[in-house]
């Protein structure tokens, strides 16, 4: 962690604008709305090689917050505080220095830090002129004033961060290979739990209340297996994702943007499920998400210790036992699931650990699966099976047909299909193919996403013998559409 900052400050100072522009990128949501920030958000910073962290407002005083929200928010900042050696201390210039920033610098000097003052909201320049004796008692040395929200002071903030990391003791980089993972779900359904359970510490507030996590957070770990193999990770948690008709505020709607995000950005996608709810039409409007983004999805079913509690105590009587109950949620969550051909399914309790290490070895698996190539010839052998055990519906008189398809990328997996007419592979028949291929090859979770090219997009009428085709003749009729494929191998 020698190559770490933090910042931190009282409430609505504007720290997440500042992370915002030192990273280059929106990544924390930035609202008027003291206390949205709560976990802390971290980001790379390029051109400083250094990993700089958002963190919640010290000592929020809202009524609309629960107390235990507020004090898990301000541990994180200590974590944060604890963790890196060189802090960013943000107040603000036009309120001037405060009581809460005065208690503020106290913990830092405790805390025996390398201290940058950055007077945020400086955005006239008279906020210099009358308020900088005041910021000089803090004991921080000379304030860099300037304005997070247009640029002014970014570079002599810059200047100042590596200057004090360049004082740090530098820790041998250790280069690998992380394979980012996603829990995205409904809200409550126990990612920060997940998350938690992962880091082996309560490095994510977790809360009853919905709709604690709010920003997607991204933190590296490794988890050691049973054979002691150390796997390395990077963990994105996220905000429950709400159906829109009932995104609230402008904080609830740029979290679900932010999750969204975090979906496209991930390897693998932790779609996660309450055990005792069921699959809920959110559910299925989330897992269509994460097809659209063409991400491989793993299906986590949490909370499966309240399953085994519920059965002691008879509260689930249609059930035999448990693998009964299992056997028929499965069933019920690939037919409501259905667009997710092969994903497999984990049945976990982020409360006692159950199967915890499964599920990322599932991860691990599909990641792994993604660099399938799949030779050509077998590939058109596959989509030839498929069309003679279900040949496509007839629209307009005329059926779907593949002349030719090859497989040209993977993450995900990107076939190009050469056809008669686009318009005639309905979206029915596109996920029968897609489901075929996936069981054929053994590509359980992965994407398949199909590129088609019909015949009117095609640059030259060509015979796949080579030979090009003659336009016909007026009033002549012509049949030039194979009834199968011609293939060709690698």
């Amino acid at each position: 962690m020698s190559r770490t900052v933090a910042i931190v400050g009282r409430p609505n100072v504007g720290k997440s604008r500042l992370f915002n522009r030192l990273a280059g990128r929106r990544i924390s949501i930035v609202h008027d709305q003291p206390g949205v920030t709560r976990d802390i958000i971290s980001a790379e910073v390029k051109d400083g090689g250094y990993l700089l962290l958002d963190t919640g407002g010290l000592g929020l005083q809202d009524a609309t917050t629960p107390r235990q929200l507020i004090k898990a928010s301000e541990e994180q900042v200590h974590f944060a505080i604890a963790s890196a050696p060189v802090i960013v201390f943000v107040v603000d210039a036009r309120e001037g220095l405060t009581s809460l920033d005065t208690r503020v610098a106290a913990i830092l000097r405790k805390g025996k830090k390398s201290v940058i003052l950055a007077v945020n909201k400086a955005d006239s320049g008279q906020e210099k002129v009358s308020n900088v004796e005041e910021f000089f008692r803090l004991g921080f040395g000379e304030p860099i004033f300037l304005s997070a929200e247009h640029g002014n002071g970014e570079a002599d903030l810059r200047i100042a961060i590596l200057e004090k990391l360049a004082l740090e003791p530098e820790l041998e980089a250790q280069k690998t290979d992380r394979l980012t993972v996603c829990f995205v779900g409904r809200p409550n359904v126990g990612k920060s739990s997940l998350s938690n359970r992962l880091l082996k510490n309560d490095r994510l507030i977790v809360s009853d209340t919905p709709g604690t996590t709010r920003d997607s957070v991204e933190i590296d770990f490794e988890f050691k297996s049973k054979e002691g193999k150390r796997w390395p990770f990077r963990l994105i948690d996220t905000a429950g994702i709400r159906a829109d008709t009932k995104l609230s505020s402008s904080v609830e709607y740029f979290s679900k943007v932010r999750s969204l995000d975090a979906i496209r950005s991930a390897d693998v996608v932790y779609m996660v499920l309450d055990a005792m709810d069921g699959v809920t039409q959110q559910d299925k409007a989330i897992a269509g998400e994460i097809v659209e983004a063409a991400r491989p999805i793993v299906v986590v079913v949490n909370k499966w210790d309240l399953v085994f509690a519920a059965i002691r105590r008879g509260d689930l009587k249609k059930y035999k036992s448990e693998r009964d109950f299992r056997v028929k949620f499965e069933k019920a969550l690939h037919e409501r699931l259905f667009f997710t051909p092969g994903a497999p399914v984990m049945f976990v309790s982020a409360l006692t650990g159950n199967d915890i290490e499964r599920m990322l070895k599932a991860a691990r698996a599909l990641s792994a699966r993604l660099e399938t190539k799949i030779p050509t010839a077998k590939l058109n052998q596959a989509i030839i099976a498929l069309a003679d055990r279900m040949p496509a519906p007839s629209i307009g008189g005329q059926r779907f047909r593949v002349y030719y398809a090859t497989q040209v990328g993977h993450r995900p997996f990107r076939i190009k299909i050469f056809c008669n007419r686009e318009e005639k592979l309905t979206e029915q028949y596109r996920r029968y193919l897609e489901a075929g291929v996936v069981k054929e090859f053994g590509l359980d979770g992965c994407p398949i996403h199909f590129d088609l090219v019909g015949k009117k997009k095609q640059s030259a009428e060509m015979r796949l013998d080579g030979k090009r085709m003659s336009h016909p003749k007026p009033g002549e009729v012509r049949v030039d559409e194979p009834d199968e494929f011609d293939l060709i191998d690698d």
